[in-house]
């Protein structure tokens, strides 16, 4: 799995921005091959620098920074459940490996444990706007996905009124094939556009197994503290899935190096491909008041 930026890395690459709250942009993007994780970018919106995208076709809508969110290792993003109210405590959602006590073992589970993490608020062109902190993990796993569920002391409604900022729209549909989408990442300012290339029956990657995972088109080149970052879809501005993972050098299913496996048992390996979790079912996890529920009808979320 794609490691964190972490410690010493993750304090010099943040410096006065994320981690401070100072707005701009993040010139240590320059110099993403120090970074062990595996999430990535790519077009220029906003004042913010990105790379390698395509441009957006007429009828797209704008993807920018709004509603994503700097951590202090990975990326991630303020998101509302359809069933979501204003005054409901909002959700941050990031990767269940960026999680602050560490990676959970495959088959671990993690519900309701409390967590006072802070997380950097970004306006549309990628300027700090202040942080936003957590009172608990409400969800977070490495099996069968990759995600992490944090709830705030803010609401929406709150967030709204003090930095100007509306959560993103979680998709309850699959993405399809060709799609146009664009990685956002918080903790480099940075985008990648590109497109969904497939899916994956299971993505395979050390001890970890993840099931329909997305496969980018090779123009999504992420790089590490991309982790968490949300997969917009162009055509509706909703988030399609979360970035996770790539394999970095060609190995075959060890960490940073995720392999495929179709439904005959058969491996591909493909060097320098990157992927992302499908969510859209996730949002049947989740009841009144944005409280997870796990036994509601349709989730499929493992359960501890």
């Amino acid at each position: 799995m794609n490691r964190p930026l972490a410690g010493a890395l993750a304090t010099a690459v943040l410096g006065a921005t994320a981690l401070a709250g100072a707005a701009g942009t993040a010139a240590a993007a320059t110099t993403p091959d120090a970074a062990p994780d595996a999430a990535r970018t790519a077009a220029v919106t906003g004042g913010a620098l990105i790379a390698g995208s395509q441009a957006p076709k007429a009828k797209a809508k704008a993807v920018n920074f709004a509603g994503t969110v700097a951590l202090s290792n990975c990326s991630g993003s303020i998101v509302r459940m359809p069933t979501s109210t204003d005054n409901d405590p909002a959700l941050v959602m990031s990767n269940g490996h960026c999680l602050e006590s560490g990676m959970p073992d495959p088959g671990e589970v993690v519900v309701d444990r409390p967590s006072s993490r802070s997380f950097t608020v970004l306006s549309a062109s990628a300027g700090n706007l202040g942080t936003v902190r957590a009172t608990k993990v409400a969800y977070a796993t490495m099996t069968d996905t990759d995600v992490s569920f944090y709830e705030l002391s803010s609401t929406y409604a709150q967030i709204k009124q003090r930095y100007g900022i509306k959560a993103l729209d979680i998709a309850t549909t699959h993405p399809a094939k060709g799609s146009a989408i664009t990685v956002v990442s918080g903790y480099w300012k940075k985008t990648y556009s590109c497109n969904v290339d497939g899916f994956v029956p299971q993505l395979k990657e050390g001890g970890y197994v993840m099931k329909d995972s997305v496969r980018y088109t090779a123009a999504c080149k992420t790089i590490g503290g991309t982790s968490g970052s949300p997969v917009i879809d162009v055509a509706s501005g909703k988030v399609a899935a979360i970035n996770n993972t790539g394999n970095e050098s060609g190995g075959r299913c060890t960490m940073n190096n995720p392999c495929e496996i179709d439904e005959n048992g058969k491996v591909t390996v493909r060097k320098g491909i990157n992927y992302a979790q499908q969510i859209y079912t996730i949002p049947k996890c989740f009841g009144t008041g944005n409280k997870l529920d796990l036994g509601r009808a349709g989730c499929v979320l493992p359960k501890p």
